[in-house]
C-alpha cells in the first residue's frame, strides 16, 4: 500500500491541490509523502514549515492507528473512575447551589431539585461542603482550603469521596434515570 502511495506522490505535479478526502490514516499518510517531497525541493525557510507539516502528520497518524493520543501512557480507558466519571450534570449542580453561575435555582424541575437534594444528602456535612463549593461554585481547591482551614490534599479527598458516594448513590437508586 505504502509502495502504491509513493508512486502517487512521485506522479502529482508540484502545486497541485488535492482533495484527499476524510481524515483516514492512508490519506495523512499520502500527505505526509507529498509534504516530505515538498521539503526536498524547498529552500531554508519552506523548509521549516513543512517540516512541521510532516511533523503534524506523523502524530495524526499514530493517533487514529493506535486510537489514542501519542505519546500518552494511559489510554482514557484505563482512567480510575472518578477520572472519566461526570457523575452530575455541572449545570444542574451550579443552578443548585448559586443563583449567579448558571442562572436561577426555579429554572431546576422539583424531581432535579429533589434528586440533588438526595444525592448530597448521602454525603458528610464537610464532603458537602467541598463538594458544592468545587462543583457547584466552581470555587479552586486551594481556595476552599484557604476558606476551611485544611490542606488542598484533604479538600481533594473530601471532593474524591463525595463523587464515589454519589456516583453509588446515582447507580442504586431508580429515580437517577
Amino acid at each position: 500500500m505504502i509502495e502504491h502511495i509513493q508512486k502517487e506522490a512521485h506522479i502529482m505535479p508540484d502545486w497541485t491541490i488535492i482533495d484527499l478526502g476524510g481524515a483516514t490514516s492512508i490519506n495523512y499518510e499520502r500527505s505526509r509523502l507529498l509534504a516530505e517531497r515538498a521539503y526536498r525541493k524547498a529552500d531554508a525557510d519552506d523548509r521549516k514549515v513543512i517540516s512541521g507539516m510532516i511533523s503534524d502528520c506523523e502524530y495524526t497518524i499514530e493517533w487514529l492507528n493506535t486510537g489514542r493520543r501519542p505519546g500518552n501512557k494511559r489510554g482514557i480507558e484505563r482512567r480510575a473512575g472518578y477520572e472519566r466519571e461526570v457523575l452530575l450534570d455541572p449545570i444542574r449542580m451550579q443552578a443548585f447551589a448559586s443563583d449567579s453561575k448558571a442562572g436561577s435555582p426555579a429554572n431546576l424541575t422539583d424531581d432535579q431539585r429533589f434528586q440533588l437534594q438526595y444525592a448530597l444528602d448521602q454525603l458528610s456535612e464537610r464532603e458537602r461542603e467541598c463538594y458544592v463549593m468545587a462543583h457547584g461554585e466552581c470555587i479552586p481547591h486551594s481556595e476552599i482550603a484557604k476558606m476551611l482551614g485544611i490542606s488542598d490534599g484533604t479538600v481533594s479527598e473530601y471532593v474524591q469521596r463525595a463523587q464515589r458516594k454519589i456516583s453509588e448513590t446515582v447507580e442504586q437508586t431508580l429515580f437517577f434515570v
